[in-house]
């Protein structure tokens, strides 16, 4: 159960950063914290179950840098997968402040390149003034580091890219 006083923490919390919304669920209670004001209305439509096909008009023939995309987005998702394949992604388990060392003078826990393991601190997330060490759990090599030392990231982000061994 939350108690008043983390709950109003919680709201001063959210009224200095960027963050809208807010969702927390503790031992069976689920709260729910939302900013007034912009709404923002996403509207989402099927596509189209045949690309339709517009000929080009016929222009004189002059050299031109020809660029191939590809009309099919599910292609380039693919694609995307493709260059990620074998790649663990480690994604933020809650809504905090991401840090890289432990402290401003101690170097980052991982770099690019490095090797982790099952139990490798990668990162420290604050959340609520609370310093939450976020752990690796896979076996592998560091590819990519996704965020900036001190950025806000919300649950669920990915963090850092992992080549597993």
């Amino acid at each position: 159960m939350f108690k008043i006083g983390e709950i109003k923490e919680l709201i001063k919390l959210l009224d200095q950063t960027s963050v809208q919304e807010l969702e927390i669920e503790n031992e069976g209670y689920r709260l729910s914290i939302r900013k007034p004001g912009k709404t923002e209305v996403i509207s989402v439509q099927p596509a189209p179950a045949q690309p339709t096909y517009t000929p080009a008009p016929t222009v004189p023939a002059q050299p031109a840098a020809v660029e191939t995309v590809s009309a099919n987005p599910a292609a380039n998702v693919v694609a995307d997968t493709k260059e990620q394949a074998g790649l663990h992604k480690i994604v933020s388990p809650m809504v905090g402040t991401f840090y890289r060392a432990s402290s401003p003078d101690s170097p980052p826990f991982v770099n690019t390149g490095d090797k982790v393991n099952e139990k490798s601190v990668v990162c420290i997330l604050e959340a609520m003034k609370l310093m939450n060490e976020l752990l690796a759990e896979v076996k592998g090599e560091i590819v990519e580091i996704l965020v900036e030392n001190g950025q806000l990231v919300e649950f669920g982000q990915p963090l850092f890219l992992v080549k597993l061994d």
